[in-house]
């Protein structure tokens, strides 16, 4: 009876697939590479101002599930996006299957997938809600950072797929890991504060005429300036990391994280600058919503750099590979119980 309760179409297809660690890892890797994809092209739906391509959800018109020619290029754009949701949710599954498949089960990997997916249909479903509330500046904000949600999930389990499944042992002494933890926070903030400054701009998403899409009711010019306010702290933090890194002599990957965190965010404060005094060009700005989310992922990475996983059943004081970029002089002190 318990054999027949554990017989999923899950194991059936583990029995005959049995995935690498190399793929596994390609599987990851690819699903964070969607999800980066999918808040760009997201973005490019706002500025070319086919917010409201489709204009209901979840088909494109009342009576058609696809775009039709009277609704033109915007249509075609809106849809496009839209479609892109299936390869993500693809890209997904294959991670999922892939951690389930391998042997031994990464169970951990299998529950970062599992939340990736449900990450994907809820912003879906945000992303309909979206559209039926004429762009409301505030779901628009709730779906951007939702997707950046989905990207702090693919990039943890890319991560993982790297290490072992063991516990997570400490390379630095707490306050250090606080102090990372400290920057993804004021990471978070200024991604947040880029959406609210998103909400009450120039592109809602529409063609400009049309004067029905809400707005957020705060003055731009003053959102802009806390969201700029928000950069230089993040600039600043970024720069005492990098300091206080060398001084305790963090791990080399944790130091490389931080010099190309701060890299990507004098990048961004440049590009930033650039477009609030040109007047928001739809390509700045597309740039920029790039920019963030690389710059979300590059904040992300530092803590994980700060910790290392072992294999469960590593011999104490053997060096894993997924140590391989950590300082090979300082291992064996790191590796030692």
């Amino acid at each position: 009876m318990d054999a027949v309760l554990k017989t999923t179409p899950f194991s059936l297809l583990a029995e005959r697939w049995k995935p690498s660690a190399a793929m596994v890892r390609r599987a990851a890797l690819v699903a964070l590479v969607m999800s980066v994809v999918i808040v760009v092209t997201g973005g490019a739906v706002r500025l070319t101002a086919s917010g409201l391509g489709c204009t209901t959800w979840p088909r494109c018109t009342d009576e058609s599930l696809t775009p039709t020619p009277e609704m033109g290029l915007h249509g075609v754009i809106e849809f496009a996006n839209r479609m892109l949701t299936y390869v993500l949710s693809a890209a997904v599954g294959w991670a999922i299957l892939a951690a389930r498949c391998h042997r031994p089960w990464r169970h951990g990997l299998s529950k970062l997938g599992w939340a990736q997916f449900w990450l994907v249909m809820s912003n879906a479903v945000l992303g309909g809600i979206t559209v039926l509330t004429g762009l409301n500046p505030y779901t628009v904000a709730l779906h951007l950072i939702a997707a950046m949600a989905l990207v702090w999930v693919a990039l943890q389990m890319w991560e993982r797929s790297k290490e072992g499944d063991g516990p997570a042992r400490p390379l630095v002494a707490e306050p250090i890991k606080r102090l990372s933890y400290v920057l993804v926070g004021v990471i978070g903030l200024l991604v947040a504060a880029g959406t609210l400054v998103t909400g009450a701009g120039h592109h809602p998403g529409t063609p400009k005429d049309n004067k029905f899409v809400p707005r957020i009711p705060i003055d731009y010019d003053r959102l802009a300036q806390v969201h700029a306010d928000l950069a230089f702290v993040s600039l600043g933090l970024a720069v005492a990391v990098l300091f206080v890194f060398a001084a305790v002599k963090a791990p080399p990957a944790a130091r490389a994280r931080a010099r190309e965190l701060l890299v990507i965010l004098l990048l961004q404060g440049v590009l930033g600058f650039v477009q609030y005094f040109t007047d928001v060009p739809e390509v700045l700005v597309g740039l920029h919503m790039l920019g963030a989310t690389l710059t979300w992922i590059a904040a992300l990475r530092i803590p994980l750099a700060l910790r290392l996983r072992e294999d469960e059943d590593t011999p104490a004081g053997a060096v894993p590979a997924s140590a391989a970029d950590t300082d090979t002089s300082r291992a064996p002190q790191t590796t030692s119980v």
